[in-house]
């Protein structure tokens, strides 16, 4: 027999969506936000050309810049308030996550801190976010005040106001996602990148069109694009959806005349461990080199590294050497961060500090050991997942020789997971809400019983 949440979710339907009123709220505020996100992205910082700036970037589209571009919905290419989008917060929050399993303060923060030490962790994090954005903000500036015809008074001044103006957007950004997740629905820093990838999707498509229109692209060929694209979805949500259930069991104890525990419960381990952070981190580190040859590329190399250029090619994308070097580093990052997000000794200290065990196996060491087994097998199959999803655009890219970097495996990874999750979160509120009806309901008529 289904369970009574199962009862109401399959009960949902659109009329339960026209009542959820505080539901209308959170997607309206979420949808104003992204609207502001998006307007800032249009905004260019102050004293730059934008038409030369955007005419210089055409030679570093193809880098790691092209990347970030893409993140922040074309704002990199405008020079815009919002350039470095919510980047320096991400990098400052997978540093302070990775220094709460190795720096002891923090760690002991993380694990018996409870609520007031997370809370001290998210500040530790936005404090690096400043740091993070005024030493980029500051390379940025000297850069472009640097480049001849991109800034109409080159200077301290200039450089500071970028450095203030780039370092406030980020600081806005962050204040910005933060709201959505408090007041709106959906993870806000998340929904603020996929809504970058999402604007600059139509632009792939159109592309995609002009191409076919052109004769460089064949009918069936692009109809086979498409196919593909929707099969890459479908799988993307199946392997996200999977996971690997581990039965617990909490035994029975007695206390006077009554009976206490005896419950199962499960420990779900998702294939995907890592997220979308292996890609990110392996496509940003491969391209780099690319973006670096682009800024030299007007000096002359002295003569025993003329070959530089042409090793460098090869790290871009479509090239078989960026594809095999590509995979290689998406499996060493989906390990490496596994390994810090799921702690599998931690993991099995808690289950027998509650009493938890899992059926078969003793508490403590083995169940660690037991841990780790299972997780490095699931990491496996997820790493070669990212890989197949990741490497199947470049394939495309080398076979019709387009640089499209709206067809990333990445950007298509952090759609969908985004949409996954923020699906997630509405048709909980939507639950929430029925809870509450029946509960109304219910005190009613036990006031009209009496």
């Amino acid at each position: 027999m289904a369970s009574a949440a199962e009862q109401l979710a399959a009960n949902m339907n659109f009329g339960a969506f026209q009542k959820a009123t505080d539901l209308h709220k959170r997607l309206w505020f979420s949808l104003i936000a992204l609207i502001v996100y998006r307007l800032g992205t249009y905004i260019p910082i102050p004293g730059i050309d934008p038409t030369a700036f955007a005419h210089a970037f055409q030679g570093q589209s193809k880098g790691i810049l092209g990347m970030f571009d893409m993140f922040s919905g074309g704002a990199v290419q405008r020079m815009a308030v919002f350039s470095l989008n919510v980047m320096p917060y991400i990098s400052a929050s997978i540093i302070v996550q990775l220094l709460g399993t190795v720096y002891p303060p923090w760690e002991k923060l993380r694990k018996e801190g409870g609520e007031a030490g997370r809370k001290q962790m998210n500040q530790y994090t936005r404090y690096l976010t400043v740091a993070l954005a005024i030493v980029q903000s500051f390379g940025i500036a000297v850069g472009l005040s640097n480049s001849p015809g991109l800034v109409d008074q080159p200077g301290v001044f200039f450089i500071i106001s970028t450095i203030a103006t780039l370092t406030g957007g980020t600081m806005f950004l962050m204040w910005l996602g933060e709201q959505i997740t408090a007041r709106g629905v959906g993870n806000g820093v998340s929904l603020i990148i996929f809504a970058g990838i999402v604007a600059r999707l139509p632009i792939g498509i159109a592309q995609l069109l002009t191409q076919a229109r052109e004769g460089s692209i064949e009918g069936f060929t692009l109809l086979i694009i498409l196919v593909i694209a929707v099969a890459v979805v479908f799988f993307i949500v199946f392997m996200e959806r999977s996971q690997r259930r581990l039965l617990i069991q909490y035994p029975k104890r007695q206390t006077g005349n009554r009976m206490f525990g005896g419950e199962t419960s499960f420990l779900p381990l998702k294939l995907n461990t890592a997220g979308v952070i292996p890609p990110i981190f392996a496509s940003s580190l491969l391209l780099l080199p690319a973006t670096a040859m682009g800024f030299l590329s007007k000096t002359t190399l002295p003569s025993w590294a003329q070959w530089v250029p042409t090793a460098v090619g090869q790290l871009q994308h479509g090239q078989p050497t960026f594809m095999v070097l590509y995979a290689a580093m998406i499996v060493f990052f989906s390990f490496f961060y596994t390994s810090i997000v799921f702690n599998p000794d931690e993991t099995a200290e808690n289950l027998r500090k509650y009493g938890g065990f899992m059926p078969g196996i003793r508490p403590g060491k083995r169940t660690a050991e037991y841990l780790d087994y299972v997780l490095t097998r699931l990491t496996v199959i997820g790493a070669a997942y990212m890989t197949i999803v990741c490497l199947l655009p470049e394939a495309l890219i080398a076979q019709f020789h387009s640089q499209n970097f709206y067809l990333g495996g990445t950007s298509i990874l952090i759609v969908v997971t985004v949409t996954m999750d923020t699906v997630a979160q509405i048709q909980s509120h939507l639950l929430a809400h029925q809870y509450e009806g029946l509960i109304k309901k219910s005190k009613l008529r036990g006031g009209r019983g009496r």
